[in-house]
């Protein structure tokens, strides 16, 4: 199985430090943001993995990551032609990396505690499809919000950023599919904010009912603000403390 992150995008919520830096490269801990996703699929045996970000910080992420050989990983680079056309879109890039197969995606600003290893082998026993991985969080306004129907385990919908939300729960940054994504994302016409939304591409999944999902049992965050970058920071020297690390 391969693996794809997405590491492009404005950062606008952390201006002024993303006027100069890819907020994909800020600290977390003693490495860069986008050195938490590699290891996480590492630990799970993915080796392959494309990352897919913009033309303009292109040059710092081959300075600092290279090909992968100091993370034992084989790393790719696709940039995405559009600014600011959304996840579908930038996942689009990644349509000739894939050619055929289930692989899996990490928004490369989603740093969490869990292990992937179990979700992804729960995918790897599923026959086709799509899977997510849900969060309960304070306000799940800011995010996809799922309605669950709990007896079953399905989702029925996920609404993006609703004013009043159908659960306390988000869909985190962290999606499995089957190669029907890439048809499912051609199928799609841009939102509101001119963006090919993931929200309807996991709404089409969920049509066809192909979507599953699993819940996170420890910390996740998106590292996207000034406030989130910050506890991510303390939950990361918090981690390595407890491990013995420095």
């Amino acid at each position: 199985m391969k693996g794809v992150i997405l590491a492009g995008g404005a950062g606008s919520r952390l201006h002024p430090l993303t006027t100069v830096f890819n907020k994909h490269l800020l600290p977390v801990g003693r490495y860069p943001m986008i050195y938490w996703p590699i290891l996480k699929l590492r630990e799970t045996g993915i080796k392959d993995i494309l990352i897919v970000t913009n033309n303009e910080h292109l040059r710092s992420f081959i300075k600092i990551l290279g090909q992968g050989e100091e993370l034992e990983v084989k790393l790719h680079y696709r940039i995405q032609s559009k600014e600011r056309a959304g996840i579908g879109d930038a996942l689009l890039e990644a349509k000739e990396f894939i050619q055929q197969g289930k692989f899996i995606v990490l928004l490369g600003d989603n740093l969490f505690e869990d292990s992937l290893t179990s979700y992804l082998n729960a995918f790897r026993n599923q026959k086709e499809g799509a899977r997510v991985i849900l969060k309960e969080v304070e306000d799940p306004r800011r995010y996809g919000v799922p309605h669950l129907d709990k007896v079953n385990s399905k989702i029925l919908s996920i609404t993006e950023k609703p004013n009043i939300p159908m659960s306390t729960y988000c869909v985190t940054g962290i999606y499995m599919y089957d190669h029907q994504v890439f048809d499912f994302i051609e199928k799609t016409t841009p939102s509101s904010r001119n963006e090919l939304e993931i929200t309807d591409v996991n709404n089409m999944y969920i049509e066809n009912n192909l979507l599953e999902y699993d819940i996170f049992m420890g910390w996740w965050i998106d590292a996207g603000t000034h406030e989130s970058l910050y506890k991510a920071n303390q939950l990361v020297f918090e981690r390595q403390i407890e491990e013995g690390g420095h």
